[in-house]
């Protein structure tokens, strides 16, 4: 598929795509005239790369555990390095940290959310 397909189909800006390949995340061929062809199984590598992005892992990081997904949005480590381990530990726990972040931020726009409503209702006598 071109480039086009694959960021339609992935939600995901052309930019970014090229983004991908450049940085080693994703493989195209090459046409006759130049265009990029994108094999299937790149959907969901895509998707997959971007929940990653969007759970912070750094593209470096992403690149060394993506030839280790050998389904889509599995992730299977054989001979993980004790550094890796360490690496993703890290990650997993610095993930956590920002979800817990995020949800105290989540619960005081809510609370905030109700207080403004409650004053914004009109007295019903």
């Amino acid at each position: 598929m071109r480039i086009g397909e694959l960021s339609e189909r992935t939600e995901t800006p052309r930019r970014l795509l090229r983004y991908y390949e450049e940085q080693g995340l994703i493989v195209s061929r090459r046409l006759p005239n130049g265009y990029r062809d994108y094999d299937e199984y790149n959907v969901d590598r895509v998707l997959q790369i971007r929940g990653l992005l969007d759970a912070g892992l750094p593209t470096r990081i992403i690149k060394q555990i993506l030839p280790c997904l050998n389904k889509p949005r599995t992730i299977y480590f054989p001979d993980a390095t004790p550094e890796m381990l360490a690496t993703l530990e890290r990650e997993r726990d610095r993930m956590t940290r920002r979800i817990e972040c995020l949800a105290r931020n989540r619960d005081a726009i809510s609370e905030y959310l109700d207080i403004v409503r409650q004053g914004l209702q009109p007295d019903v006598a």
